[in-house]
């Protein structure tokens, strides 16, 4: 089981570290990353912190998106366990965003089923993980 579980690790910060790549270069794919920048400034108008005054460059909060999936993913995949949970808390803080974002935004449900999916994978994670500690504290 244990296989399992760092295998889904793995793979879902691999996963996160390609999203990130994507937002931060069109070498990946052009149109890809054309779509993520079309994208971004539909998200900057919904941008949850806009009622305190803030709006980010649509440009900007696609490129900090980026480096924050690319860095948080790696150091899911590879990482030591502190900064794997650290990595997992910040990606689950994503994940909400863009679930929030996508309901604002009033898209359809399926657009929010790969967020949501992977929401529930970190979830999996990290519950798993605290149990594992829990379980060690009483033998």
């Amino acid at each position: 089981m244990a296989f399992l579980y760092s295998a889904i690790r793995v793979l879902l910060g691999l996963f996160f570290g390609l999203a990130g790549l994507v937002k931060l270069t069109d070498q990946l794919s052009a149109e890809v990353y054309n779509q993520m920048k079309s994208q971004f400034v539909k998200f900057a108008d919904v941008f949850p912190l806009q009622d305190l005054g803030y709006k980010p460059d649509p440009l900007q909060y696609m490129e900090a998106a980026g480096w924050v999936e690319l860095v948080a993913g790696i150091l899911l995949a590879f990482g030591p366990q502190l900064l794997q949970e650290i990595s997992n808390f910040v990606l689950c803080i994503v994940m909400i965003g863009a679930i929030y974002t996508l309901l604002v935004l009033k898209e359809p449900i399926a657009m929010c089923a790969p967020s949501t999916v992977c929401l529930g994978l970190l979830l999996l994670l990290n519950i798993r993980g605290h149990g594992r500690r829990s379980k060690s504290k009483f033998e």
